[in-house]
């Protein structure tokens, strides 16, 4: 049988009752999940500082409690500011009326907007009479009554204190007791972290002791290297937004730059909202549009700093997740637990993702989330080539060929591609029409990859020795340092063996014999054929190559190496039987060379080419027994003349 890919295991899906349960139970659960889950992040956060402080020489207890109370006291003096600022910024609202309404009105005198403009005008206006109408009422005072003498009101209260007590603190109670909650979750989780490490191990992963270990080293490196550098990209760009809106004269730049910092928490979505609500205020505060401009050009090139250069230099692509995987992350997380849950969507997302890596039970959130390939590099070709896509393949394989060289990309990703599919075929899951489909894509990725083709070949004159150093860039040619040779003064016709498919692996073993100098011409499986075969143009030929992709073919390869050495005793004739590996035992390939009387035998790209542009003398054909034997027998037999008389 040939050599194929062997098939990746089946990634088995939660049934739907489970998955209904689990989301209905963090749902209706979220009172308790959700401050365990914030103590969990906060855990992996203060970790790494917990074990700074430990190697300075701070006691464990003292290192916990002084992490816990400082990132606590930053939060609240967070808090505060925001809340400070925020109530500033109310009281200023009514004098902003009048450069809105202005600005309003011109854009509707230009025609801007139409009735969106007329009505957001009247809701402005609108807001400001309400506003006037209750300044009007408190102070307002007539000039015909002279203001009465204030009356002595006595206030009897009817509420129990207890009750009025009962009032002020209730509202409090809540959020108080969440702090609080998890302030004790974060110091336990980080004073009893080994014991829960091994709590959690021996619950579901005692029988695999290193692939647990590994599961949570990555989970706490993963998660809290993300938080750290979060916050550390988040305040490299929210300062120079503070800063920036503090000199344009925008008020309140600081709480701009805190919610700056905040929102960038919030994937995709935060810094756009963080930018909306100075950039209203720009429009607010001066009656003219530069300051909306500089303003918006402030943030858009703070955006694109941070997310081009400072992201990932510090941070880059560590989370592990797909930019898809984020945004739904980001809106189950929000449906599932509100605002709270739109911040921690991308770290909690980011430990489903670990533990899908490494538990086989949930592998299935890495496929849908992880930001790996979740099909090989040859899986991903053979489907491009199913969907009778060409175009996408040779995007795919350009990007691969960036790094590799073109002998590695066809020997380890196009030949098991094309594998696949005649894995496909001797199973009877291809019908002819779609055979003949992958074959034609095949060919013209070859054709696509033409000037990749002819630009390394411009670079192996140059250099002869590249060939031989693609072994520094991938797995092909390089596994045992060869070098391909030189092909220059070398003909060779590449053929395909029984099929479509073996057209196409012909056609890529010429595109490489050709970047190595060599004079190629191809055959199709079809002039390969007993009536056919002396009609090819072999005077010129030095060498022909037919390979195969089903390994049954040995009969047939005999047969075709005896009718083309017939056709020319000089030609030099090598079978390739394509393999995934590329690689077989040296000496099985020597026996069966010479069983079938070819002169090599290859199952891989660089043997291929080795032995298509090699000058060893052609094997000489072989004469088959059985007719050496029929020709003495039609002799006629010479009797000694002696034993005549």
């Amino acid at each position: 049988m040939f050599s194929a890919a062997a098939p990746h295991p089946r990634t088995v899906l939660p049934n739907v009752a489970t998955t209904v349960t689990t989301v209905a139970a963090l749902y209706f659960g979220r009172e308790v999940f959700l401050p365990i889950a914030i103590a969990l992040l906060i855990t992996f956060a203060l970790a790494p500082l917990v074990a700074a402080l430990k190697k300075v020489g701070i006691p464990r207890i003292a290192a916990v409690v002084a992490s816990v109370l400082g990132a606590f006291a930053a939060l609240g003096l967070f808090s505060f500011i925001v809340a400070t600022q925020v109530s500033e910024l109310a009281q200023n609202i009514p004098v902003y009326q009048t450069n809105i309404l202005t600005k309003i009105r011109s854009l509707k005198e230009t025609g801007v907007g139409g009735g969106i403009l007329a009505r957001l005008s009247q809701v402005v206006e609108r807001v400001g009479q309400e506003i006037d109408r209750q300044d009007a009422t408190l102070q307002a005072v007539t000039p015909e009554k002279p203001p009465r003498e204030p009356v002595p009101v006595e206030i009897v209260s009817r509420e129990r204190p207890l009750e009025v007590l009962q009032n002020i603190v209730g509202p409090l109670i809540s959020p108080l007791g969440s702090a609080g909650l998890i302030i004790v979750v974060v110091i336990f989780m980080l004073l009893e972290r080994e014991d829960l490490r091994d709590r959690f191990i021996r619950l579901v992963g005692y029988g695999d002791l290193h692939r647990t270990t590994e599961a949570l080293q990555d989970a706490g490196k993963r998660v809290g290297l993300y938080l750290l550098m979060q916050l550390v990209v988040n305040i490299v760009y929210a300062i120079p937004i503070a800063i920036g809106l503090w000199i344009l004269g925008i008020p309140n730049a600081l709480l701009w730059g805190l919610l700056a910092l905040a929102l960038r928490f919030v994937p995709y979505i935060g810094p756009a909202i963080g930018m909306l609500l100075p950039l209203f205020l720009a429009l607010a505060v001066a009656p003219g549009w530069s300051l909306v401009l500089w303003t918006a050009a402030l943030f858009v090139v703070m955006e694109l700093i941070t997310g081009n250069v400072i992201e990932p230099w510090l941070y880059g692509s560590r989370t592990g997740l797909s930019p898809l995987a984020i945004i739904v992350a980001a809106i189950f997380w929000t449906w599932l637990w509100g605002p709270l849950g739109l911040i921690l969507s991308t770290p909690l997302t980011v430990c489903l993702v670990v533990l899908g890596r490494h538990v086989p039970q949930f592998e299935f959130l890495d496929v849908l989330f992880g930001n790996e390939p979740v099909l090989e590099p040859h899986a991903r070709l053979y489907q491009r080539l199913l969907a009778g896509d060409p175009e996408e393949a040779t995007d795919h394989a350009e990007e691969m060929l960036e790094e590799k060289y073109l002998v590695e990309f066809y020997d380890k990703v196009a030949i098991p591609a094309l594998l696949l599919g005649e894995r496909d075929r001797v199973r009877g899951v291809m019908g002819d029409l779609q055979r003949r489909q992958v074959a034609a894509s095949a060919l013209t990725l070859v054709a696509n990859l033409d000037d990749s083709a002819q630009e390394e070949a411009g670079e192996e004159e140059e250099d002869p020795h590249v060939a031989g150093e693609a072994g520094d860039h991938g797995d092909a040619a390089g596994e045992n340092e060869t070098d391909l040779p030189d092909g220059t003064g070398i003909s060779v016709l590449c053929a395909g063996g029984r099929g479509e498919l073996d057209d196409a692996t012909a056609a890529i073993l010429a595109q490489v014999l050709e970047v190595q100098g060599a004079t190629v011409a191809r055959a199709g499986f079809a002039e390969m054929e007993p009536a056919n075969i002396r009609r090819i143009e072999l005077e010129t030929i030095d060498t022909v190559v037919v390979g195969f992709l089903n390994r049954d073919s040995v009969k047939h390869a005999r047969f075709l190496v005896r009718r083309l050495k017939r056709a020319k005793a000089a030609l030099r004739v090598g079978i390739v039987f394509w393999s995934e590996t590329g690689t077989e035992d040296k000496e099985t390939a020597a026996r069966l060379a010479q069983d079938i009387n070819a002169d090599f035998v290859a199952h891989g790209m660089v043997d291929a080419v080795l032995g298509a542009l090699s000058n060893e003398p052609p094997v000489a054909l072989k004469v088959i027994a059985k007719r050496r034997m029929r020709r003495q027998r039609a002799a006629p037999r010479k009797v000694p003349a002696a034993a005549a008389s």
